[in-house]
Order: C-alpha cells, then sequence, then structure tokens
C-alpha cells in the first residue's frame, strides 16, 4: 500500500490510513485483525510520539516570533471555525457533543500536508507563506488547549465556565512552570553530558525525558499526549533539538503509522456510505468556511488581499490534530461512532484538494481584484498600510507589560516551589519526623533559601527603570505606580505566609512575614546577585539555538510586497569579479543586496563598489515576482546556481512613520542618517497614496511619510520608538 501510494505520489497517511481499512474488523475481503484493543494501546503510543515530534517541530521560541499578522489570522480562523463547524454539526441534527469536537477538529489545518504541497509548488519562499507558519504555530498551541477543554466539556458534558476557566489557568500555570524549569536545567544537562551523549544514549535520554514528562501530565490531571509535546517544545530549544528531531524520526515513523492504521481499522465502510452526504457538507465548510475565515482573519491583521487569498486557500484542509482531537472523543466515548471515519473522510479529500487551491489562489485573486469596487480596494490598502505602521508604545504600557508578565512568572515559580516542597517532598517524610517542630522549621528556612531569590525580584526588583522614571516625574502616573510596587510587595508577602501556613501554622506565618521583610530588605543586593546568576543561565539557555536552524522567518514584510531571500552564489555565476555597479541588479531587476554573507565575514548594507564572489551568500529583498527574475537571472548565468530561502532574523523590512512632529521631517534621506542610525536602506516611501520605490537620497522626508526600510530590527524599532 505504501508503494503504491509512493508511485502515486500522495501522502502516507492516507496510505496508512487505507491500510488498516483493509486489515480491519469492518473489512472482510481479506484476513482482518478482529480484537483491535491490542492495536489501540500501541496506538496512544503513536500519539505520544507524534506530538512528541510535534513538539520538537514547534519550540515556544518560534511562538514568540510569530508576528501580529499570524497570530489573529489564526485566532480569527479558528474562533470561526469552531462557531461554523458547531453550527453545521447542529442542523445536521448531530448531538452537542458531536457538534462541540466537530467545531474544534475544523479549525485545525494540517502542517504535513501544507509543507508537502509548498514544497511541491515551489511556493514556501512566497509572502503569504510566513503568514501561514505563523498561523500553523498559534493553531499547535491552541490545539493543546483545545484537547484540555474538550476533556473538561466531555466530563462534566455541559459548559461549566468555573471549571473551564479553571482548567485553562491550570494549564497555563503548569505551562509556565514547565518551560521555565526545563529550559533552566535541561540544555544545561545536554552541554554537561555532551561528550558521553553518542546517538543511541541520546535516544534513550530523550525518549526518557519525554515519558518523565507524559508521568508528570497525567499526574498533573492532563493527557499524557500534552505532556509529549511540552516536553518536546523544550527540548527544541536546545542546541540538540535538531538532532534528536532526526533521531526520533524512524521510532515516530513506525508507532505513528500504527496510530493512522488504527484510525484505519476503525472506520466502517458502511458508515462512510451512510454518512455520505454529511462528508460532502462538511468538506464544502471545511473548504469555504476555512478559506473565507482565514483570508478575514489576514485582512483584519492587515494583510494585502492577494496574501489574504492565498493564506485563506492554503489552509483548507484538516490533518493530524484533527485526528487527534477525533481520536480524543472517541477514548472519552462522548462521540457517536459515525463522526470519526467522516472525518477522516473528509481529511482525506482536502488533502487531495489542497494543491490544487493552492495554484487557484493568485488567479482567484487576480479575478476578485478585477470586479472589486475601486474605492473598497483602496480603503483596503490605506488599511493595510496604517495597520502595518510601527506605533511607538507609551511608557505606560510598557511597564504594565512588564509587570504583568514578571508578576506571573515569578508567581508560577513560587507556587511550584511551595507545592513540591509542601505536597510532594514533605507527604514522603515519615510521621513522627514530619510532626516535629524543628524539621518543620528547618524545611521553612530551607523553602526560603528557595524563594528568596525570586521573592526579591518579585518585590524590589526595578523592572523598565528607564521607562518608570519619565513616569514617576510625571504626576498623573505616581498613583499608578505605586499601585504596581505595593501590589508586587503584597503578592510576595502572600506567597511566603502561604508557604509557612502549610509547612507550619497560620498564627507563626504572620509573625514570620515582618522578620522575613527585614532580611530581604538587608541582604537585597547579594540576593541580586544570585538572581541575575540565574536569569543569565535562563536567558543563555533559551538563546543558545542559532538563529540559522529556523525553517523560516515570520517576519511581517507587509504591505510592501517585498521581503528577504537569499541565494548562493555559483563559482559558475558569470557576473564574479563584478562589482554590484557594474552588475545593475537594482536598474534591471529592481532588486537590492542588503547583505553579503561570506564564510565568517557579513558585509551588511553593501556598497556599489563591492564585488561578487564564489560561495557568497547574498540576502536580497524584493517582490516575489522580482525575486524570481533574479533565481532565472542566476541561472541563466550560472549551471550550479541554488536558492535556499531563510532571511536572517535580524535583517528584516520594517516600516517607520514619520511624524509631524519628527526631527526627520525636512531632512533629505541623506541629512537623516538613516542608514546610519539603522544599519538600513530606505527602499519605498508611501506618501499621499502613492509609492515612490528605490528612493535618491536627496529625497526630502515629509510629515506623515511611511518609510520602509530594510535593515537591523533593533535599530529599526528603536528609532521608530524616538518618533
Amino acid at each position: 500500500m505504501l508503494l503504491l501510494f509512493k508511485r502515486l505520489k500522495q501522502p502516507l497517511v492516507l496510505g496508512y490510513i487505507l491500510a488498516g481499512l483493509i486489515i480491519g474488523p469492518n473489512f472482510t475481503l481479506f484476513p482482518s485483525i478482529s480484537d483491535i484493543n491490542n492495536v489501540e494501546v500501541w496506538a496512544e503510543i503513536g500519539v505520544i510520539f507524534l506530538l512528541f515530534s510535534l513538539g520538537l517541530e514547534f519550540s515556544f521560541k518560534k511562538l514568540i516570533k510569530v508576528g501580529g499578522s499570524s497570530s489573529i489570522t489564526a485566532l480569527v480562523q479558528i474562533i470561526m471555525m469552531i462557531i461554523i463547524g458547531y453550527g453545521t454539526g447542529t442542523m445536521m441534527g448531530w448531538s452537542m457533543m458531536d457538534s462541540i469536537f466537530l467545531g474544534a477538529i475544523l479549525s485545525m489545518s494540517s502542517t504535513t500536508i501544507i509543507l508537502r504541497a509548498f514544497d511541491e509548488l515551489a511556493v514556501k519562499s512566497k509572502k503569504f507563506a510566513t503568514v501561514v507558519f505563523g498561523a500553523l504555530i498559534i493553531e499547535d498551541l491552541v490545539a493543546i488547549v483545545l484537547m484540555v477543554l474538550l476533556s473538561t466539556i466531555a466530563v462534566s458534558r455541559q459548559f461549566a465556565g468555573w471549571e473551564m476557566l479553571f482548567s485553562i489557568s491550570k494549564l497555563v500555570f503548569f505551562l509556565i512552570l514547565w518551560f521555565v524549569s526545563g529550559i533552566f536545567f535541561l540544555p544545561t544537562l545536554l552541554k554537561k553530558a555532551k561528550n558521553y551523549l553518542d546517538n543511541e544514549t541520546m535516544l534513550i535520554l530523550s525518549l526518557g525525558l519525554c515519558f518523565l514528562m507524559v508521568v508528570l501530565a497525567y499526574k498533573a490531571g492532563f493527557s499524557p499526549a500534552l505532556g509529549a509535546f511540552i516536553m518536546g517544545s523544550i527540548l527544541a530549544e536546545t542546541t540538540q533539538g535538531e538532532r534528536i528531531e532526526h533521531l526520533i524520526k524512524p521510532v515516530k515513523d513506525l508507532f505513528g503509522a500504527v496510530f493512522f492504521i488504527s484510525v484505519g481499522m476503525l472506520i466502517n465502510p458502511q458508515t462512510l456510505v451512510e454518512y455520505a452526504l454529511p462528508i460532502f457538507i462538511v468538506t464544502l465548510v471545511t473548504i469555504i468556511g476555512k478559506t473565507l475565515m482565514t483570508a478575514l482573519g489576514a485582512l483584519i491583521s492587515g494583510q494585502p488581499l492577494k496574501q489574504s487569498v492565498q493564506a485563506g486557500m492554503s489552509l483548507a484542509q484538516i490533518g493530524e490534530f484533527s485526528f487527534i482531537i477525533a481520536t480524543l472523543g472517541v477514548s472519552l466515548k462522548v462521540t457517536s461512532e459515525f463522526l470519526y471515519p467522516v472525518i477522516v473522510a473528509v481529511s482525506a479529500i482536502t488533502t487531495f484538494t489542497t494543491p490544487y487551491l493552492i495554484k487557484a489562489s493568485t488567479p482567484t485573486y487576480e479575478w476578485l481584484e478585477s470586479r472589486l469596487p475601486k474605492r473598497l480596494k483602496d480603503m483596503l490598502t490605506r488599511y493595510s498600510s496604517g495597520a502595518q505602521a510601527i506605533k511607538s508604545a507609551s511608557d505606560w504600557k510598557i511597564v504594565l507589560r512588564s509587570h504583568l508578565i514578571q508578576i506571573v512568572v515569578y508567581s508560577v515559580i513560587m507556587i511550584g516551589i511551595i507545592m513540591i516542597a509542601s505536597e510532594i517532598i514533605l507527604p514522603q517524610i515519615s510521621e513522627g519526623t514530619r510532626n516535629n517542630i524543628w524539621f518543620r522549621l528547618s524545611a521553612v528556612v530551607f523553602v526560603l533559601i528557595l524563594l528568596a531569590p525570586f521573592l526579591w525580584a518579585m518585590t524590589i526588583r526595578k523592572i523598565q527603570p528607564e521607562a518608570f522614571s519619565r513616569l514617576w516625574r510625571d504626576k498623573r502616573y505616581i498613583g499608578p505606580l505605586l499601585m504596581l510596587q505595593i501590589i508586587r510587595i503584597v503578592l510576595g508577602l502572600f506567597f511566603v505566609g502561604l508557604m509557612i501556613h502549610n509547612l507550619l501554622s497560620s498564627y507563626m506565618a504572620f509573625g514570620a512575614l515582618l522578620l522575613v521583610a527585614v532580611i530581604i530588605a538587608i541582604n537585597h543586593k547579594r540576593l541580586q546577585t544570585i538572581y541575575t546568576r540565574i536569569e543569565k543561565r535562563f536567558i543563555s539557555n533559551f538563546n543558545d539555538k542559532q538563529t540559522e536552524q529556523d525553517r523560516e522567518s515570520r517576519s511581517n514584510l507587509v504591505p510592501w510586497d517585498a521581503h528577504v531571500a537569499n541565494f548562493e552564489i555559483s563559482p559558475d555565476f558569470t557576473g564574479i569579479g563584478k562589482t554590484l555597479l557594474e552588475l545593475r541588479l537594482r536598474e534591471t531587476l529592481g532588486i537590492n543586496i542588503v547583505l553579503i554573507k561570506r564564510g565568517d565575514l557579513k558585509i551588511n548594507l553593501p556598497e556599489r563598489y563591492e564585488h561578487l564572489y564564489p560561495g557568497d551568500t547574498v540576502f536580497v529583498i524584493g517582490t516575489d515576482e522580482q525575486l524570481e527574475a533574479f533565481r532565472e537571472y542566476l541561472s541563466q548565468n550560472t549551471d550550479t546556481s541554488k536558492r535556499n530561502y531563510n532571511p536572517e532574523r535580524d535583517l528584516l523590512l520594517l516600516p517607520l512613520e514619520v511624524k509631524e512632529n519628527s526631527e526627520l521631517v525636512g531632512k533629505s534621506i541623506k541629512e537623516s542618517e538613516i542608514r546610519e542610525r539603522t544599519r538600513g536602506l530606505i527602499v519605498g516611501i508611501e506618501r499621499e497614496g502613492k509609492r515612490i520605490l528605490n528612493p535618491e537620497s536627496d529625497i526630502v522626508l515629509k510629515a506623515n511619510d511611511l518609510l520602509w526600510i530594510v535593515g537591523n530590527q533593533k535599530r529599526i524599532r528603536l528609532l521608530a520608538g524616538k518618533e
């Protein structure tokens, strides 16, 4: 079966499902397996490995990089498809639980199918692909949340608001706790044991860590698959992430095959015939609904119409997480038997339609664009431009956001330490020793030592000191700032009181608070040093993985149809030895070379007299059409040029709005020194609804100009903050 699907160039997942159908108890033409209980056990293990592998591809670091456009696009699509799916199930007369699960299933797209289609159609470098990849990352995280919520709903059989809120809060708490502790300890462990980690040892260690988190997740009341996903995402942040992913692939393929075969074994062909009409309806809802809702989300996020249509028609399918959610319904015995085969059939159909929809996305946009009223098109263009302009955040927003993040993270860490001490370690000690007052006092001191650095950070540490100082000089903000400080101190004292209450008694808790406050005030410098070391260790581990391993840039590069791609210069390229001035690439092709990477040497914004040499990697900015023309230009002038899209994370195309009171108003591009201040190049200006491409250096900047700059994102954002 697999050889047949390989021959037909179709996804192997469908081959596994068909193989399971053939050998299953519902298909008697061939010898079949009548007892599938054992297979289901192995299938559950397959789900664990499948989610562990998805976690290795996910990583929270990628989630942080996802732009606002992808986040808004994904959330709009997910929310609307859950509503549409629920409504569709209800109109077809399905039960409430079937309809709820249908909505959740239809909200998830297939990463595997999309990646395969993008590779075959060579569109991974297109600008809309960055929105699609970002949306898929958000969908992966939301899928985990949905699994927790659906489990809660399945148990209570109703939308219990407080229970759902508690489940979400519990999930967020454990996600933060596991992620922070995992990033702090695991990369260091892997570094220390690097010399002992051959492939066999690394594989066993990775599987051991995976099953450790599976057990922890189960003990915390979550699905074991959630634990596998979390451990995969933590290991993905380490320098060994790609190696682990490579080593785990054969294991994942084996047990993943068992999972998808078990999916096929649960399908009854008679059910597919009986529910042919619902399959047809759900397929139409999937293709049309996901296309429209994704496109709507992209438009709301500020994407141009073209990229919105392309993104919408790329995400019009269901896949891996849809199967897993459907499996969850079966295992919890809350969904009807027909739902599972219906979803499998819809997934198979949309798998075949996805490549054709992606191909048809550009003609669909052109057809739509030719029929939209000019007024509407102009409105969409203005909205897209305005949505993507860099707006400087106020000091109050910066301070408030930073305080909230710090308070949540420190609270989770301190609650985690207290829980481990009072709920896990203490019960393991004999009752006689546990009730001894001196033992309890020693336990309090020990836990307090562990809490002290985070307690100092919660109550005393200065957060965003520069913005805080500017606000403090404004009398309007003195009250809110004092309130933030009071909240931090009260929370810190509350956690100390909670710890002492759990280990000693309530009476002693109140008496110890003053003593703790005095100790922290006296030793705040030493605590600061300890906390700084902890923070540096965490940041170092978190940033240890090189950015070149990122699969695709997640940057916002809209509304201009321009983005960054890189090309490797072949030794056979006829332009070798020529200067950029002689090649006239900007004049003939409209592209700009913004970086030349020559071994370890990086030449940012090369001068026009810079030469190209064999093996150079040139980072080029242009539209999809211009980059394609440049690729053809290289291929026509060389035999072995190859293209490898992977923009550097710190080299982005970003917009900058020139405000009326800006120091840039009235200055030419050269006089503004934007090139020197941002290490960037102005490649376009939007002025009064018109676009000026590749502006000359003597053009005078005006108020309300929107400058499009390619360069160092930190410097561009820093300049934007001063605007």
